[in-house]
């Protein structure tokens, strides 16, 4: 994929903030700290287009980036980090399901997760809202896989794809540090384009 130009279009914090323009759009959602921000960043080829941040829970808003002026990569918050205010935590919990739920155009979901966890409470949670979509793929990124040995990495995968019900050619290893996983996330995407 040839990524000639990267616009950061909106940051929406409801509904109606969304973009209707009926252009196709590519959902990144995982834990606060999944390393998600890092992840866009490679896959965009672009240092500091989403911000990276020490501090999780920093991404408060869908997040569109237009990419070609063809497809939004759609950045969602980060969910799971417990220094956040409920009332927060309530409000990014109903804004992704708002945009789960009414994003037309959605053609995939990457659900991040952190290769050297366990997947969280959380995670099955966003799992089962990705599968509940209709015409909606959804893909798996074992991020920070560059932290593990191969002994280690294929261990972890196994025992995901066995806790997420998942058949393991739905995950994708991926490190923003060593680009591994890369170009299989831009592939997915152009199948989709």
């Amino acid at each position: 994929m040839d990524i000639r130009s990267v616009t950061f279009s909106r940051a929406a914090y409801h509904p109606g903030d969304f973009p209707r323009d009926r252009r196709p759009q590519f959902a990144m959602v995982g834990r606060s700290n999944v390393g998600k921000s890092s992840l866009i960043n490679a896959v965009l080829h672009r240092k500091g287009i989403a911000r990276v941040s020490q501090t999780p829970g920093k991404t408060q808003a869908i997040q569109f980036y237009l990419i070609n002026e063809k497809f939004y990569l759609v950045d969602l918050p980060g969910y799971g980090y417990a220094k956040v205010p409920k009332s927060v935590l309530r409000t990014w919990g109903d804004l992704i399901r708002g945009y789960l739920e009414e994003a037309e155009d959605l053609r995939l979901i990457f659900l991040l997760l952190d290769v050297r966890r366990e997947p969280a409470e959380q995670d099955l949670t966003m799992h089962e809202w990705a599968r509940a979509l209709t015409d909606v793929d959804e893909r798996i990124v074992l991020t920070k896989s560059d932290k593990l040995s191969n002994n280690q990495l294929a261990t972890q995968r196994r025992e995901i794809a066995r806790t997420l019900e998942v058949d393991d050619a739905q995950l994708i290893a991926a490190s923003a540090v060593t680009k591994k996983g890369i170009d299989e996330i831009r592939r997915e995407i152009v199948a989709r384009l």
